[in-house]
């Protein structure tokens, strides 16, 4: 990298590019009393479209079920294309884990909660995610996974 160049990072587009909800038991769960649980994960991927150009995706998948019975079902792929340039390598994935899916999250929660009020439920308010965190735990998680291995050469 030359001394003259700064690094770039910069939003070229913020778009949904996947969104389902499911209601299986409609209309009797709307007879349900009771509230259900409710279950969230979150999944991010990101790969490269050009040079210096990065698609991230930040899914959302929230479940709520009342026992057995599935309530409704809601999944958003809440997707950003990133211009990533005069950045060290080893700080590109950092930014794709982390700095991405924390400008994504935002639009997927609005987008969830959007879905679930339309499907005929009360809003569901997504908290704070701690991307950094999570990430740093899927590199503890990795490590873990390669320890055995090394000790085994």
């Amino acid at each position: 990298m030359e001394q003259n160049e700064q690094p770039v990072f910069g939003i070229e587009k913020l778009y949904v590019k996947d969104l389902s909800i499911e209601v299986p038991n409609a209309p009797e769960i709307f007879l349900a009393s009771e509230a259900p649980q409710v279950e969230i994960s979150l999944n991010t991927g990101g790969r490269g479209v050009g040079e210096g150009v990065f698609e991230v995706v930040l899914t959302v998948t929230v479940t709520a079920k009342l026992g057995e019975k599935t309530v409704f079902l809601v999944e958003v792929g809440q997707a950003g294309v990133f211009r990533i340039m005069n950045v060290p390598d080893e700080q590109i994935e950092p930014l794709i884990a982390v700095a991405c899916p924390n400008l994504l999250f935002p639009y997927a929660r609005e987008a969830i909660s959007t879905a679930v009020t339309r499907a005929g439920f009360s809003p569901i308010v997504l908290q704070p995610v701690n991307f950094e965190s999570m990430y740093m735990q899927r590199l503890q998680e990795q490590a873990a996974a390669e320890q055995p291995e090394a000790t085994l050469q």
